[in-house]
């Protein structure tokens, strides 16, 4: 069975516009139920500290190995979903990161909360990877804005239940809305899988704007390429700062002394680190779809240059004014701003150098480097202790953020057009019986 849905058109009848918007809009729904494992964590950290004491480091390894499963199992997914199609997929992972939480309300122990991760690694890593391939595939020619709206959901999704979620941690405890929150969020996941299919060939259509391949590359092939590996060691340098600041924006309010600092905006008060959370995840989200949008008018390289110069300098400034909490909500806004569009921008610019064939398994391949990322959240933490600021941590990120700015103008440009000239090259060749082999 592959792909297979008893939904699905014959191979040679087009589909309605309206489908493919239909199937965006149902992963997008997906997206928005995962979207708390991952972005709501932060506000439980504090208060799992005050009930059993734990150091934060120790806390936040669950939420590296969170990353590291729903990341370094992108590739079996990708084989899964190539396999199964995306409904059986989605529910599977519904299943899973309702299981997470339900196993974090109960958890006594470090080693419960990380059992809890790790499920929920599985769960989140299932769905996330499955919306984004179906968008790669139904939208070829608005990747950007297709996957930029689909991840922005998991980006933005948890913007309407932060504030819900901070006020039941504090009128009914952590567990409770764990457990509470788990059960809701897997069961929206749940229904709307079975809404989800993958388009036929003749459903979709080529952009007439971008370089695309033309050669559907496997795996193997696309992991002897140096464009690969470029694109591998550039999400790595981006994605380590956003984390960092996702995971770690609690603590670093605290330690600024701005987390219950009451920002008056006279038709309501809020305290800054709530107030922080809500907006970020609203900049996150709009980031993915208007940074992917901008993409596939001006290009994937050069919109990279503009997002991650501009997150550089603001986690520059916010380690600089952080310490003022208007300057806190502003420039922490700017900073998710200009990092929720490595997850449109990467996965656009890797179906298009790769095709769509194998997707799957080549940008689950790439979203690895948010594992390896991740294994630098609790390295912020060691390194803000033996400097005893922030400073240090926020400055060191800004430079790898504007490293990669630099490799993907000086580097990524020429690269990506030699790649995608050989790849025509290659299927002009095997069209005429010659094969080819794909350069190192």
């Amino acid at each position: 069975m592959r792909n297979a849905s008893p939904a699905a058109l014959p191979a040679n009848q087009p589909a309605s516009d309206k489908t493919r918007w239909i199937q965006l809009a149902v992963g997008v729904v997906c997206m928005i139920a995962t979207a708390n494992i991952q972005y709501a964590w932060t506000l439980f950290v504090p208060e799992i500290q005050d009930t059993y004491g734990w150091s934060r480091a120790s806390i936040q390894v669950a939420f590296t190995l969170f990353v590291i499963v729903q990341t370094w199992l992108a590739p079996l997914e990708g084989y899964f979903i190539d396999k199964f199609g995306p409904r059986l997929m989605v529910a599977f992972g519904a299943v899973f990161i309702g299981m997470a939480w339900v196993i974090n309300s109960q958890a006594t122990s470090l080693a419960g909360f990380y059992l809890g991760a790790a499920v929920g690694g599985i769960g989140v890593g299932s769905i996330y990877a499955t919306c984004i391939n179906n968008a790669l595939k139904w939208f070829p020619d608005r990747r950007g804005l297709a996957v930029g709206l689909t991840a922005g959901g998991y980006g933005a999704g948890s913007a309407a239940t932060i504030l819900p979620i901070a006020a039941m941690i504090e009128s009914s405890g952590f567990q409770e809305t764990f457990f509470f929150f788990g059960l809701l969020q897997g069961s929206l996941a749940f229904i709307a899988a079975w809404f989800l299919r993958s388009p036929n060939p003749a459903e979709v259509k080529k952009s007439s704007k971008l370089l695309q391949a033309t050669h559907d590359f496997t795996l193997s092939e696309a992991l002897h390429t140096k464009l690969f590996w470029l694109m591998f060691i550039m999400f790595i340098l981006v994605v380590t700062g956003g984390m960092m600041a996702v995971a770690q924006l609690g603590v670093i309010a605290k330690d600024l002394g701005v987390k219950e600092f009451k920002v008056d905006l006279h038709f309501f008060v809020m305290a800054a680190l709530p107030l922080a959370l809500m907006l970020d995840r609203i900049m996150n989200g709009i980031s993915r779809p208007m940074f992917g949008w901008i993409s596939d008018h001006i290009g994937r390289e050069k919109t990279m240059v503009i997002a991650f110069t501009l997150e550089g300098i603001g986690i520059i400034a916010l380690g600089y004014f952080g310490s003022n909490p208007y300057a806190f909500l502003i420039l922490s806004g700017i900073v998710f701003l200009a990092w929720g569009e490595v997850y449109s921008l990467f996965s656009a610019l890797a179906g298009d150098a790769f095709g769509t064939k194998h997707i799957g398994k080549i940008y689950g391949v790439l979203y690895t480097a948010k594992g390896i990322g991740a294994l630098f959240v609790p390295v912020g933490n060691l390194m803000m202790e033996a400097t005893g600021t922030w400073s240090t941590v926020l400055y060191t990120v800004a430079a790898m953020d504007l490293t990669a700015a630099f490799l993907a103008i000086m580097v990524l440009r020429p690269v990506l057009a030699t790649h995608v000239t050989y790849s025509k090259n290659l299927y002009a060749k095997e069209n005429e019986g010659l094969g080819g082999a794909v350069p190192a």
